[in-house]
Formats: structure tokens, C-alpha cells, sequence
């Protein structure tokens, strides 16, 4: 059974103390919490926490656990910057929501999605997960910006990063649209890309803009 959201919310607030404020114990004014709290009979039962009347500390099982739910929360909040382009305003309550929505798979599929981010849009780092390691292995992440693509590789469109509208809109009524398979022609002085028996010209930052996953297609 998995945790309850003040539970992960807590492990996220020590796991933060901890490492990035380099506090090993929290005491109990600073967290704001009531020792009795079902959250805190969670935590204590599968031996996340320990605690004392000085405070709280997290044990090793609750720091990997808490390092996971820290780097769900910082991958929603990338995912909701660089993808559904929030105001800054609306991204911390709403990753906050998502990342307790996440399971380890969906997890990993929305960070190679991102190309393996090191740091959040707070410039905090991300804990690497295990797809952030077997990337390293096999050297480039799933997902690449068009422009990362080589000469003659192929691709299919994954997304569009693109925060001006009319910028959006003049790359689809180009045939630039998800699932669209695309190939590299040529990198210099543009970008110059082939969808089916087209070719298409491109900007630098237009090309960047386009987000695909490489395909093995000869």
C-alpha cells in the first residue's frame, strides 16, 4: 500500500532538510507536526522515521523513499514548465497534486520523455532514477531535440516545445505533428528535415522546438 500524500509530503520536507539544509535532525517546531498524526504512525510503521522529543530524523529505508518522492515532485514540476508551459505561479500546487499521482513507471517514462533532467525549474537538483543510469549506459537519452539529430538519422515527433503560439501553429500547417516520422537532411546553414516527400527548412530555434524519439528506421 502505497503512502498517504501528508506522509510523502513529510519524507519530501526532511529529505530536504536533510541534504540541502544538512540538518540530520528536524525538530518538531520547525516540522509542524503532531507526533500522534496517522501520517507519522505510517511513517513510523514501515520504519521511515525515528523520533525523540528533540525532533525527527529519517532512517535509511525513509531516505531512499523520501529521495524518490523528491524527484517525482521536481520531475512534475519540469513536466509542467517545459511541456504544458505553466505560469510559475500555478507550478509548485500543481506538481504538488501530480507528484503524488506517479508510480515508479510513469516516473521513468516521463524523465526520458525530458531528456534526463539534472535540475528542476528552482535550479534544485533532480535525484537520478534508474532510467537516468541506463541512459548514461547507452549515452543519449530516448528523446532528443531535432537539432541533436545526425545527418540521415530518423526520428518520430514526440512533441512540441513551443511557448509562442503562432510559432505552434506555423509548424503544424508544415505536417510537423506528433507521430510524424522525420529525417535529418541537412544542419547547416539550416535545418532542412524530410516528412514523407517533403522537405522542410528550419531555424535553429524552430528546429529545437521539435522533439523526437530516434527511430532504428533505415
Amino acid at each position: 500500500m502505497r503512502l498517504s500524500d501528508n506522509a510523502e509530503e513529510i519524507l519530501e520536507y526532511l529529505w530536504r532538510m536533510n541534504n540541502e539544509m544538512g540538518k540530520e535532525l528536524v525538530n518538531w517546531e520547525e516540522l509542524k507536526e503532531d507526533k500522534d498524526a496517522p501520517e507519522m504512525k505510517e511513517l513510523l510503521a514501515r520504519k521511515y522515521i525515528s523520533i525523540s522529543d528533540d525532533g525527527i530524523r529519517l532512517r535509511n529505508a525513509g531516505l531512499k523513499e523520501a529521495e524518490r518522492t523528491v524527484r517525482r515532485h521536481r520531475l512534475a514540476e519540469r513536466l509542467m514548465v517545459d511541456v504544458f508551459d505553466l505560469k510559475e505561479s500555478l507550478v509548485e500546487d500543481t506538481a504538488c497534486r501530480f507528484e503524488h499521482l506517479l508510480r515508479r513507471e510513469v516516473e521513468d517514462s516521463i524523465c526520458t520523455l525530458l531528456g534526463h533532467p539534472n535540475y528542476c525549474p528552482h535550479h534544485k537538483p533532480i535525484p537520478p532514477g534508474r532510467c537516468c543510469r541506463k541512459a548514461e549506459r547507452i549515452v543519449k537519452p530516448l528523446v532528443i531535440r531535432a537539432t541533436e539529430l545526425d545527418k540521415g538519422a530518423k526520428g518520430i515527433v514526440a512533441f512540441l516545445h513551443v511557448k509562442n503560439s503562432k510559432k505552434l501553429q506555423k509548424l503544424m500547417a508544415m505536417g510537423i505533428l506528433p507521430g510524424i516520422h522525420i529525417e535529418s537532411v541537412q544542419k547547416f546553414p539550416s535545418y532542412v528535415f524530410r516528412i514523407g516527400q517533403t522537405y522542410i527548412a528550419l531555424d535553429k530555434e524552430m528546429a529545437r522546438a521539435i522533439l523526437v524519439r530516434k527511430s532504428d528506421e533505415e
